[in-house]
């Protein structure tokens, strides 16, 4: 646990329960450290494999609550946090959102939380909608949504549906580990490749090169592109901070395997964490490159509500002697905030070091030839297969 430190700089507070008129002695307060509110770290056997070092309340919840050991060892009886997957039956798959700093109007999220564990993850606070903890249960209490396939069709199907990109893995990753066993996500593509509709996934998984036989023909008619989510080059780094995502040499090797089965590959240097993984971009760059990659595209840190909290005891863990200089500079990516959500600059900050990583970015992009065309896939071939019709001569 970081515990507060008691601040140098004081100021006078004049009590409230002072006589109008009268002097009384000025009260000093101390200001509160801005990373004293730490979450309470959970045993590390329970959360083995596990991103995330806190378990904290939803913000929704009436109640908090936090594990303390009383002295009896009452703790080391409770058990590890296990996947746990539970069946979601929506009425409707696509997702819309009109944000004007995202390329894509719709989207499809197979799974609810993700078993990747990535610590920085924006999509964490959405597990608060569903009465679980943006921390460790984001990674274990899992909601799959079986019946996707189904709806999507229907959903093209629908007389006045109109084709544009479907985005998908942009919330959580469609390709984390309990799609091997579910092939929820392979039953889209084949929805998908079946309309010849336009998809781009985004993901940090190699499961995605068991689909290449769907997606290199959909490659061959211009309807798909793959972006590999590329984080570091250091084994280490990544298995305590995204523990059961693909390592980073797998990433690598996934690039190549599609760019080689004429699949057009992105690498996206996300999240670009501050003193901690910034000084891999170039290296990120050449190798992605060196394995097939066309584009190239960055995302500086984020850290919206519970996520800053799940970050800053991360760092606690991992990187101590780090924790205060890495905030230092992710507020001063935000305007001396923890996060800006403003349109435009909620992906890449502003201020001078946003402006830094930013321009390192593009001069290594531009160098080795990123970005130079960018591929707009196809709507134009967008087909409803006809219906069976019914055998009425049979009657």
């Amino acid at each position: 646990m970081l515990q507060a430190r008691p601040s140098a700089r004081t100021q006078p507070l004049k009590r409230r329960d002072a006589e109008p008129g009268s002097v009384s002695a000025p009260v000093r307060l101390a200001l509160v450290d801005p990373l004293a509110h730490i979450g309470s770290q959970i045993d590390p056997e329970r959360r083995r494999g596990r991103g995330a070092t806190i378990n904290p309340g939803g913000r929704y919840e009436a109640e908090q609550r936090i594990s303390e050991d009383d002295g009896w060892g009452s703790l080391g009886e409770l058990p590890p946090f296990k996947t746990e997957v539970s069946v979601e039956k929506p009425r409707t798959i696509i997702t819309r959102n009109d944000s004007p700093d995202i390329s894509f109007d719709r989207s499809i999220n197979p799974y609810r939380g993700c078993e990747h564990g990535c610590v920085y993850c924006f999509a964490r606070p959405s597990h608060a909608y569903l009465g679980l903890s943006p921390g460790l249960d984001f990674e274990s209490k899992l909601t799959a949504k079986p019946d996707a396939a189904l709806l999507l069709e229907k959903e093209l199907s629908a007389p006045s549906y109109q084709p544009r990109t479907m985005a998908i893995g942009t919330n959580t990753d469609a390709y984390q580990p309990i799609e091997k066993k579910l092939r929820i996500m392979r039953g889209i593509l084949e929805v998908l490749a079946k309309f010849n509709h336009p998809v781009g996934i985004v993901t940090k998984s190699a499961l995605v090169q068991r689909d290449i036989d769907i997606l290199a023909p959909m490659a061959a008619k211009g309807l798909v592109k793959v972006a590999l989510s590329v984080t570091t080059l250091d084994p280490k780094l990544a298995r305590n901070m995204e523990p059961r995502a693909a390592a980073p040499a797998k990433r690598i090797e996934t690039i190549r395997k599609l760019s080689e089965a004429g699949i057009p590959v992105t690498v996206l240097v996300a999240p670009i964490v501050p003193a901690i993984n910034e000084h891999e971009i170039e290296r990120i760059l050449d190798a992605a490159k060196a394995a097939g990659a066309r584009e190239a595209g960055y995302v500086l840190l984020r850290l919206p509500l519970e996520v800053k909290d799940i970050v800053q005891d991360w760092l606690v863990t991992h990187h101590p002697d780090k924790m205060r200089h890495v905030v230092s500079l992710i507020r001063s990516t935000r305007g001396g905030k923890d996060y800006d959500a403003a349109w435009g600059q909620r992906q890449v900050g502003s201020g001078p070091y946003a402006w830094m990583i930013g321009r390192r970015f593009e001069m290594a992009a531009e160098r080795l030839g990123f970005n130079s065309a960018r591929l707009r896939l196809r709507t134009d071939l967008f087909v409803k297969p006809e219906k069976e019709k019914a055998q009425l001569s049979l009657f």
